[in-house]
């Protein structure tokens, strides 16, 4: 089959995908606006407030017209606290988010757990709506779930483009979580060298230790299990060419390169021993990277520097 063919039949899969889903939405929306349509005569505002829930959650521009004519409130919460622009912004609802910002909705309100529309909207990933929100005046120095910042989502999230944004915004690339985690724990745990480089270019200072004394050397040398060791690489390449120092310890007294060993993440443990890491160092309980390590191969790897 000749790439021609290849790219026809993808373009044909592609819109195929996008006409199913909008026919699953369109069905949707008329089975909440059919059950609006049998509660509306004697509807109290309780149930005129879930019906718009209902219709935000699923994005029905038309209903949530209707219902807001009828009466239904953005000031009012759903279970969790989240008010009407709080879900459509997690939703990734654009023309909604735009409505209910347009009739006045709470830009900064808070749910139960202290999120706000734009940390619900970042933590999702609805980069639109970041954007629009931002441009509507939100704040970026609400905290949300767990004290997490909106600048941590968006460097969780992978996004350098939406870290930039919130820089340029005056968002504080220092701020920590209950976690003990700021923006460069999760970019450098996580394997974003764009966003690394991003906030490093905005000041963060390299060598800063976080919650349990890691550096982002350290969360670079024991990345998550979502991330790729080759994304791993890059970032620890990165943080050693801008001048992190290779055996700073933790609170455990271990260095980037006992957690990588102590992980298995190979590729790391070499990557860090060409870098110039000290191999013999102990941590508080006397151990080195190779006792730490839980393979022979990972021994005699380390055995050999």
């Amino acid at each position: 089959m000749s790439a021609a063919v290849i790219g026809v039949v993808a373009l044909l899969i592609s819109v195929n995908s996008v006409e199913a889903a909008r026919s699953v939405h369109q069905k949707k929306c008329r089975q909440i606006t059919q059950g609006y349509e049998q509660i509306k005569t004697a509807a109290n505002t309780l149930q005129i407030n879930n019906s718009l829930f209902s219709a935000t959650r699923s994005g029905c521009e038309e209903l949530a017209r209707r219902l807001l004519s009828d009466g239904a409130s953005l000031r009012a919460r759903d279970r969790f606290g989240a008010m009407p622009l709080g879900r459509a912004a997690e939703e990734g609802w654009v023309d909604l988010v735009t409505l209910f910002l347009d009739q006045d909705a709470p830009i900064d309100a808070r749910d139960t757990e202290g999120s706000t529309a734009l940390f619900r909207a970042m933590a999702a990933d609805r980069r639109d709506v970041v954007r629009i929100l931002l441009a509507r005046g939100a704040r970026i120095d609400i905290p949300g779930r767990k004290a997490n910042s909106v600048i941590a989502a968006a460097a969780y999230r992978g996004s350098a483009e939406m870290v930039q944004l919130l820089l340029e915004k005056g968002a504080d690339p220092n701020s920590i979580d209950q976690f003990g985690k700021s923006p460069m724990s999760y970019a450098a745990g996580r394997g974003w060298a764009p966003v690394v480089r991003v906030l490093l270019d905005g000041g963060v200072d390299i060598n800063a230790a976080y919650g349990n004394g890691l550096t982002a050397l350290m969360w670079a040398a024991g990345y998550s299990a979502d991330a790729g060791y080759l994304d791993a690489l890059e970032v620890i390449d990165l943080l050693v060419s801008r001048g992190a120092r290779l055996d700073d310890k933790d609170n455990r007294g271990r260095t980037a390169l006992m957690i990588a060993a102590e992980l298995d993440h190979d590729e790391a443990v070499e990557a860090l021993l060409r870098h110039g890491a000290d191999a013999n160092l102990v941590d508080n309980e006397g151990k080195t990277a190779a006792q730490l390590a839980p393979t022979e191969a990972m021994r005699q790897t380390l055995a050999g520097k």
